[in-house]
This record gives structure tokens, sequence and C-alpha cells, in this order.
């Protein structure tokens, strides 16, 4: 599971309207063609909330732009959270589309929860905040993933290539086109990752399942009145204002734990110890804890721990270490560098 938040920004500035995001969430709707959907693979993908399906993306924009009282040009108006699940866990879905909706509702219950907020004495509710989220079923590859990343001495000695042979035909360079389109040729073949025969590059879209979640929660209240913002720094502390207390803060570590939990038990998921937002925490800040926990895994859970790792690009001991005494700290700090890379690129996360 990867889950990211995020205030929504134009280059250094906070987003003033939330038309733009909107714009690019409905890409997906626009890519679709009248043969797609006939075909029944695709379908039209509507903004959704805790109560309504098929909302309209001009209603998104009005709700979202309408309810920003009293915010500062220096603040948000609105977060931007992405939910992608790892394709183990979209395997355990019956329907991408219901189930991540259902998902979602479960989920938003979490992200209240997870607020040191009251509002006039009573806790936060899922009533409490103004937010809209879309299910999505396509991504491209980006140049952080790891199959971009191993493919570009590959794609550069391509380009030149191309270069050159650009040259030979306007005749500023002596060569054999022939000969070069054939190394061309040869070095597509030979890159490590493809897609359907076909080398990856970066926005080349991924085959298989790759359902995730966009959702845009308002930084006001649904009352308009108070400021709910998730990119506090305080998990949770008391303050006084205007001669009253009154608590703040977001816990994201509690956030993220608890969208783990919710979709394990709402889906029925067996997750594995490399799966787990405390261990990928504890991979980055510290690996050897990470590693003397790994080693105490039953063999199989052991086995699908560094297979996951694998998968996610993280890269690998040349052995299972069989003592903590083997666990090098160089190799540990490669480890975290690995990781970190792969959480940047989605292919893993918190």
């Amino acid at each position: 599971m990867y889950i990211t938040i995020t205030p929504q920004k134009m280059g250094g500035n906070y987003s003033k309207s939330s038309a733009d995001f909107v714009s690019y969430l409905e890409k997906e709707n626009l890519s679709f063609n009248q043969e797609d959907l006939e075909d029944g693979h695709l379908g039209i993908e509507h903004f959704f909330n805790q109560y309504d399906d098929e909302i309209a993306a001009a209603e998104v924009i009005k709700e979202i732009d309408g309810n920003t009282a009293k915010l500062e040009k220096t603040e948000p108006r609105f977060y931007s959270i992405t939910v992608s699940p790892s394709k183990y866990e979209l395997g355990k879905l019956q329907d991408n589309s219901i189930d991540l909706k259902k998902y979602t509702r479960e989920l938003m219950k979490d992200y209240v929860a997870s607020f040191n907020r009251e509002i006039n004495g009573r806790p936060l509710t899922i009533d409490d905040i103004k937010y809209y989220a879309k299910i999505e079923h396509q991504r491209a590859f980006k140049g952080s993933d790891i199959q971009v990343r191993e493919n570009q001495p590959f794609a550069t000695k391509i380009l030149q290539l191309k270069t050159d042979i650009r040259k030979i035909e306007n005749g500023t360079m002596e060569g054999n086109i022939k000969g070069k389109a054939k190394e061309i040729a040869k070095l597509e073949r030979e890159a490590p990752h493809q897609q359907d025969g076909r080398r990856i590059v970066q926005g080349m879209q991924k085959e298989g399942s790759q359902g995730h979640i966009h959702i845009i929660v308002s930084r006001k209240d649904a009352s308009n009145r108070f400021s709910l913002s998730p990119g506090s720094k305080y998990k949770a502390s008391n303050v006084e204002l205007n001669g009253k207390e009154i608590k703040r803060g977001f816990d994201r570590n509690s956030f993220f734990e608890k969208a783990e939990k919710t979709f394990d038990k709402t889906f029925g998921y067996h997750r594995n110890f490399a799966e787990t937002y405390q261990a990928r925490k504890d991979f980055i800040k510290d690996p050897k804890i990470y590693f003397a926990a790994l080693m105490k895994l039953p063999t199989n859970e052991k086995a699908l721990a560094f297979k996951l790792m694998g998968k996610a690009g993280v890269p690998m001991m040349p052995s299972i270490p069989v003592t903590q005494g083997q666990l090098a700290m160089k190799i540990f700090k490669g480890l975290r560098r690995g990781v970190e890379v792969a959480i940047k690129s989605s292919s893993i996360g918190i």
C-alpha cells in the first residue's frame, strides 16, 4: 500500500482553485473512445463521496472552491490523498471499482479518526469533512521506476545512434545507416525490462491491474468554519486560542497503520511483514532492527518478504544472512538508499 498526502500547488504557490486538479483526474475518462466503452473492458469513473455516487466534476470544483473561508494565500485550499494498493492487494479484490470505492469510504473514517480535533466539544465525524474521490485503472511508467532506470543505459545508446543516423542523412556525418539501425534493434531486444515485446520507457502504460484512488479533501471542515490540516507538524497537542484551550494535530503514523488494518479486515488480506508500514519505516531508519525482525520470521514468511522486496526494486543482498553478525553496515546503507528510491517511485510505500 502506498499512500501520499500532499497540499496542491501550482509551481511555488498553492492552487487558488481545484479546477486544474479535477481536470487532471478526468484524463482517464477522456482517453476512452466509444469502442472501449462498447467492449465493456473500460468504463467511465465518476467522482464520489461518503454518500453519493456519480458526482459531476463541476460540482466538485464548486464545492471545494467554495469551502475556503478565511484561508490565507499561504495556506493550501485542499489536499490530495493518493492511495495505491500493491498488485498483491489488488489481487484480493473482486471488482476494482466497487471494492476500491468501499475501501475509500472506510479509509476516510480512519482519516477523520487520526485528527486530534473537536468541534463544539465533540470528536470529529465523517460528516465533518468535505471530500471527493475518484478511482483510476491506468498507470504509466515514471522516470523513477526501476524498469525505466535500468533500461536507461540502453535508451541513451539508442538515442545517440538515432542522432547519428539523422546526421548521416543530412550529410554532416559519414557512416552506415543500416548498420546503426541493426545496432538499435539489438539494443531494443537486449534492454532488461520489456512489456509486450517492447522496451519499457517512461510514459508507457503499465500492464495488469493498476487500480488506485485519488481523493480531494477540503482544508476546511464541511461547515466552512474550522481548519483541518493533515499537514500539521503536530501529532496531538493542546493550545490556548482566544482564552480557550483547543486540540490540534494529525497523526500520520496512526492514519497509515489504520489504512492497512482497514484494508486487511475489509478484504481478508494477510499482510506480510515486509508490507507493513512499521517494517518499512524501520527499514529506512535502522536496517539492523528491520533485518533482525525479518530473520525471526517463519521460513515461508521470510521467503515471501524477500520476494516482495525484490519485486519492489529494493536491492538485495548477495545471499540471505544467517546471523546478525553478517549484516554489514555498508550493505545496510545501500539497501536504505534503494528502498527510499523505491518508495519515491511508488513501487512500495507507506
